[in-house]
């Protein structure tokens, strides 16, 4: 729901520190790579119930997370043959959306594991999750299909379908959640609620796009 709006204020500081990492070797496969370890490590803090830990390396990974896509856009071909920059950017599309799939549901799982107690409401979490997943890349490979695109936010490797939960409304709870770890049942209620509305409200879009 804020993504589009809190792009233009992402994207200056991203792209300032993308244009410093020009010409270093670093790849945005790699930041991506390492904002997934920063991930897992998160994960694992959880799982010792380090919450503060883990709220710091979750914005750590999210920063990663960012900062990949601006190196991508700012990053000069590397090599002379038609569409090399395109797959180098697809393929790093691929990474990056299953590397954000895989820590949502991580760091919800790693709750509990931590916390036995809330194994509920993290199971009910990441079934949301998954609906919410599953209706917006089903989304993506239709409109690919029928050559739809859009930019609302930022350049992207696939169509960016909007909704009430998206990338920032995940963060914040993610982290909400590390700073009120025994709020954990109410927040994943509420919030999965969020995304069985967002994924409802996605199916009907699909059904007046492509029906």
């Amino acid at each position: 729901m804020f993504d589009a709006r809190l792009r233009p204020l992402i994207d200056r500081p991203l792209n300032a520190v993308a244009r410093t990492l020009s010409g270093t070797g670093i790849t945005p496969n790699v930041i991506t790579g390492f904002g997934f370890f920063l991930g897992l490590l998160a994960a694992g803090a959880l799982t010792l119930q380090l919450d503060y830990v883990a709220l710091g390396l979750i914005l750590a990974s999210r920063i990663m997370d960012g900062l990949d896509g601006a190196v991508a856009r700012n990053a000069a071909p590397r090599s002379r043959h038609p569409g090399a920059k395109s797959q180098e950017s697809d393929l790093g599309g691929y990474y990056d959306i299953v590397a954000d799939f895989l820590f949502y549901s991580g760091i919800v799982l790693a709750f509990a594991i931590g916390r036995p107690e809330h194994a509920l409401m993290a199971a009910f979490l990441i079934f949301c999750f998954v609906g919410t997943g599953s209706s917006f890349l089903a989304y993506a490979i239709v409109a690919a299909k029928q050559d739809r695109n859009h930019d609302k936010q930022g350049k992207k490797s696939f169509y960016y379908l909007t909704g009430i939960t998206e990338g920032s409304e995940t963060i914040f709870v993610l982290c909400l959640m590390c700073a009120f770890p025994k709020w954990f049942p109410q927040i994943a209620a509420v919030f999965g609620a969020l995304c069985l509305m967002t994924t409802f409200g996605r199916v009907l879009q699909a059904r007046r796009d492509f029906g």
